[in-house]
C-alpha cells in the first residue's frame, strides 16, 4: 500500500518549495531566492485603473456614484486597508497568494465546468504509435520521467526570454489531490508518491511506477501489459452496470455534498485505504472506451465528459473520471488530453508540462530513425525495471528487489465497499452530473485563414488583436461591452501567479463603435490599432504587477481576516459594497490564451451563468477557439467571430493595396513603411538591411514577461538580427548585388 497521504494546508508547499530553494545541487530551484516579490501597487493609481475599467460598463450616472465612493476611500478607509496589507505582506512570499488558494478552497460548487480546464494536444507524430494502449503508454512514461527530473532537481527552470519564472507551482501539480471538508478544500500533497491510478468504465487500478531514486520501473512493453490487463479486467463490466459503482462521480458533486460522503466512506477500513491510494497517487489516467466525432465532442469530453444514455442508463464517459486530481484523458481512437484541478496550478505550468512530454514523444519517434537520438529528460529506468530483462543473480537482496518489483508493479483493483447510502450517492450524482452536462454546451472555431504570422506582419499584437474580435463579436450581437477577464502571468514574481486584465476599456470601447459604424476601413483599422496598443500597453502594466484585481482583492482579505482575529463586525468599506465592484467581478466573457504547437485546443466552463469562457491559442497560420456557455447561442458567437476576422483581414488587405497602388516612385510595403522602388529601403534611410519596421516596433517584436496570456513557454531569446546574421552569415556577399531586385506584393 503506497504512504498515506499527509494532510497539507496551502502554505506546506511554499515551505517546501523555500528548502528547495536552498539546495546547492538543485537546477530547477536555483533561481528562487532571486526572484523579485510581487509589489503592491500605489493605492491612487489602483482606484485609477478600477475606474478606468468601470467607465465604459456603467451608464453615466452610475460610473458617478462609484467616483464618488472611490475619492471618499481614497480619503478614507483606503490608506489603512493600504497600510494593513503592506503590514501583513511584511514576512510573506506574496501579499495575495494565501488569499488567491482560499478563493479557490472556498468554492462550494462542482469543480466540473466551474474550475477545472483541459489541454488537447495535437495527434501523436508517429502514426502507428497513435492507438489508445500505446498513446497511454507513452504519455505515462514520458509524465514519469518528468516528475524523476523535478525531483532529482534537474528540470530546466522556466523562463521567458531570459527572464526566470517562479517553479514553486511545480510542487503542487504531482501527487496534490483537492480533498472537500464541511468548511471548504484542503490540498493534500504525498511528496513520495510512486504510484498511478488507471481508470476504465468507472473501475479503478493502481500500481507502483517509480523506485525510491524516482526513476521509472517499467520498460514501454511492460507499460503496455499492464495497460492490456486492465482494459481486459474493466471491459467484463458491461457498459450498462458501470455507472452503478462509479466512485468517481462523486467528485462532480457540491463539495459539501462530495464531504459528507467522503466522511461516511472514511468509517469503513476498505474504502478509507482505497481513498488513499487515490489521493496520494502522482496523477490519474483516464482510458475512455469511445471517441469522439468532431472537435466540439472532443472539447466536451475532455472537460466534462460525454452524455450518452442507452434505455436510460448512462454510458457516456462522464462516469470515468476523478476531478479532485490531474487526469490524463485518453480516447479509443488515441486522442489525448489533460484536465486538471486549477487550485495549486495555473496554466502556463501545466502548459510546461504537456509541451515537455509531448516532445518526448517526438524525441521517440525521431529516435527510431536515428539511434543516437537523446532523451529530454535526465530520467533513465531502473536497472531492476519490470521488462527489462533483468535477472536475479545468486545474490539474496538482488532476488528479493526483482521480486519486489514484480509485486509493486503488478496492477491492482480497488474493491469499494458500496454501502446502500454510497449506492444512492453515486445514482444522484450521476443524475446531478448529467444535468450539469446537458445545461452547458461546448462550440470550437478552428480559424485556419490566417494567424500569428499574419497579424504581426502587419504591425498588430496577436493577443491584442484576438481580443478585440472577441469585443467586437460580442458587440455584434448584444449591442453592449460586458466585463471581460484575461490572466496576465506574475510568474516573474516569487510564488507569482496572475493578474486581471479588464480588457474593456476606452480605446476598446471606441473601437467596437467605430467598428459598426459606417465609419471607412481606414478609421476602423486606426481604431483598431489604437485599441491594441492600448491593450498591450495594459497587458504589460498586469505582468509587471501593476494591475488593480488582485490589489483591492487582497487589501479587503486582509480586512476580513483582521476582523475575524479581533471578533469584529464592522461595516465593509463602502467601495467592496458599491455595485460597480460587483459588475467588475461578475464576468461574463472569460478569455485566457494558451499557446503551443503541441495543443490542438485549450478551453474551460463559463464563469458567470450568462457568459462565455474562451480558451484559444494563436497558431502561426490559424487561431483555434474553444467557447463554452449555458447554451448562450455559442455558434452564433463562434460564427460571429470568424465573420469579424475575415472582413477584418478583407479591410487590411484592401487599404495595403490601396497604399501601393498610389505610389509611383515609392511602394507601401506589408509593415505600412513607404520605401524605394529602386532600392527596396524605407525613404530616407540610408542603413543597410533595413527590415522596415520603426525602432518601436523592433522593441515591441523584443517584448518580454509584459504578454498578456501564457502564450508559449520557452520563447527564443534570440533577436532577429541574429538569426538573419546566422542564416546569411556576415560580411555581406559579393553576390549580393547581381541581378534585379523583384519587388514583391503578397497580395497582387
Amino acid at each position: 500500500m503506497p504512504p498515506v497521504a499527509s494532510d497539507t494546508n496551502p502554505s506546506a508547499p511554499k515551505e517546501q518549495q523555500d528548502a528547495l530553494a536552498t539546495a546547492t545541487t538543485s537546477i530547477t530551484f536555483q533561481h528562487q531566492s532571486s526572484l523579485p516579490r510581487l509589489p503592491i501597487p500605489e493605492l491612487a493609481d489602483t482606484c485609477k485603473r478600477y475606474l478606468s475599467s468601470l467607465v465604459c460598463l456603467q451608464s453615466p450616472e452610475e460610473h458617478a456614484t462609484t467616483s464618488k465612493v472611490v475619492s471618499e476611500f481614497l480619503e478614507g478607509d483606503g490608506p489603512k486597508l493600504q497600510q494593513g496589507l503592506v503590514d501583513y505582506a511584511k514576512d510573506k512570499a506574496s501579499y495575495i497568494e494565501e488569499f488567491w488558494d482560499e478563493s479557490y478552497l472556498q468554492a462550494s460548487d462542482s469543480v466540473v465546468l466551474n474550475l477545472n480546464p483541459f489541454f488537447i494536444l495535437e495527434d501523436d507524430p508517429t502514426p502507428t504509435r497513435g492507438n489508445q494502449l500505446q498513446r497511454t503508454a507513452d504519455l505515462i512514461l514520458a509524465s514519469l520521467a518528468f516528475v524523476h527530473d523535478l525531483r532529482t532537481g534537474v528540470l530546466r527552470p522556466d523562463n521567458v526570454r531570459g527572464t526566470p519564472l517562479d517553479m514553486m507551482q511545480y510542487t503542487r501539480l504531482f501527487s496534490t489531490a483537492r480533498i472537500p471538508t464541511t468548511s471548504g478544500c484542503k490540498l493534500n500533497i504525498t511528496e513520495e508518491s510512486r504510484h498511478v491510478v488507471v481508470m476504465r468504465r468507472g473501475q479503478i487500478y493502481w500500481f507502483e511506477a517509480l523506485d525510491e531514486e524516482h526513476r521509472p520501473v517499467f520498460t514501454e512493453r511492460a507499460m503496455l501489459g499492464n495497460l492490456q490487463a486492465i482494459v481486459r479486467d474493466a471491459d467484463k463490466t458491461q457498459p450498462h452496470e458501470v455507472a452503478q459503482g462509479a466512485i468517481g462521480v462523486l467528485t462532480t458533486e457540491k463539495r459539501p455534498i462530495w464531504s459528507a460522503y467522503r466522511d461516511h466512506m472514511m468509517e469503513d477500513a476498505n474504502n478509507r485505504r482505497c481513498l488513499e491510494v487515490v489521493d496520494s497517487a502522482l496523477f490519474v489516467v483516464c482510458m475512455d472506451d469511445s471517441e469522439p466525432m468532431d472537435a466540439s465532442e472532443l472539447c466536451n469530453n475532455m472537460l466534462c465528459g460525454t452524455y450518452r444514455l442507452q434505455e436510460g442508463v448512462q454510458v457516456g464517459t462522464c462516469t470515468n473520471r476523478w476531478y479532485d486530481k490531474l487526469q490524463i484523458i485518453v480516447c479509443a481512437n488515441g486522442a489525448a488530453g489533460i484536465n486538471f484541478e486549477h487550485t495549486g496550478v495555473d496554466g502556463h505550468t501545466v502548459l510546461r508540462y504537456v509541451a515537455d512530454i509531448y516532445t518526448e514523444l517526438i524525441m521517440r519517434f525521431a529516435k527510431s530513425i536515428n539511434s543516437a537520438t537523446q532523451s529530454l529528460f535526465k530520467a533513465k529506468a531502473s536497472p531492476y525495471a519490470k521488462g527489462a530483462g533483468k535477472r536475479p543473480t545468486s545474490s539474496e537482496a538482488d532476488l528479493q528487489i526483482v521480486q519486489r518489483i514484480e509485486a509493486e508493479t503488478t496492477p491492482k483493483k480497488l474493491e469499494w465497499t458500496i454501502t446502500p447510502k454510497l449506492s444512492a450517492g453515486i445514482r444522484h450524482g450521476e443524475m446531478r452530473l448529467s444535468d450539469l452536462i446537458c445545461q452547458n454546451e461546448c462550440q470550437v472555431l478552428e480559424f485556419a485563414d490566417y494567424g500569428k504570422n499574419f497579424i504581426t506582419r502587419h504591425k498588430f499584437s496577436p493577443d491584442a488583436f484576438v481580443q478585440m474580435a472577441f469585443q467586437a463579436a460580442y458587440f455584434t450581437l448584444y449591442g453592449r461591452s460586458e466585463t471581460t477577464y484575461e490572466p496576465a502571468m506574475t510568474k516573474a514574481f516569487l510564488h507569482g501567479r496572475t493578474e486581471a486584465i479588464r480588457t474593456v476599456q476606452p480605446h476598446s470601447q471606441k473601437f467596437v463603435e467605430t467598428y459598426l459604424s459606417d465609419a471607412s476601413s481606414t478609421e476602423k483599422l486606426d481604431a483598431l490599432r489604437k485599441a491594441c496598443e492600448g491593450h498591450v500597453k495594459l497587458s504589460k502594466a498586469c505582468a509587471s504587477g501593476l494591475g488593480h484585481d488582485r490589489h483591492l482583492y487582497a487589501m479587503l482579505a486582509v480586512w476580513k481576516k483582521n476582523q475575524a482575529e479581533k471578533g469584529l463586525k464592522d461595516a465593509v468599506p463602502a467601495l467592496f459594497q458599491d455595485p460597480g465592484y460587483a459588475t467588475l467581478n461578475h464576468t461574463v466573457i472569460s478569455t485566457s490564451n494558451c499557446g503551443n504547437p503541441a495543443l490542438r485546443m485549450f478551453g474551460f466552463g463559463p464563469v458567470a451563468p450568462d457568459g462565455f469562457g474562451i480558451g484559444y491559442i494563436i497558431k502561426d497560420d490559424g487561431i483555434t477557439v474553444c467557447a463554452s456557455s449555458k447554451h448562450l447561442q455559442t455558434r452564433r458567437y463562434l460564427d460571429t467571430l470568424q465573420t469579424y476576422l475575415r472582413k477584418t483581414q478583407g479591410m487590411i488587405i484592401e487599404t495595403y493595396k490601396a497604399a501601393n497602388v498610389r505610389a509611383k516612385d515609392t511602394y507601401i510595403d506589408h509593415a505600412g513603411v513607404e520605401c524605394d522602388v529602386r532600392t527596396g529601403l524605407p525613404i530616407g534611410s540610408n542603413k543597410k538591411g533595413s527590415n522596415g519596421y520603426t525602432d518601436d516596433w523592433d522593441e515591441y517584436q523584443r517584448q518580454g514577461v509584459g504578454e498578456s496570456g501564457y502564450s508559449f513557454w520557452g520563447d527564443s531569446t534570440a533577436s532577429k538580427t541574429e538569426e538573419t546574421n546566422s542564416l546569411l552569415g556576415s560580411p555581406r556577399s559579393r553576390r549580393e548585388g547581381v541581378g534585379r531586385k523583384i519587388i514583391f506584393n503578397e497580395y497582387s
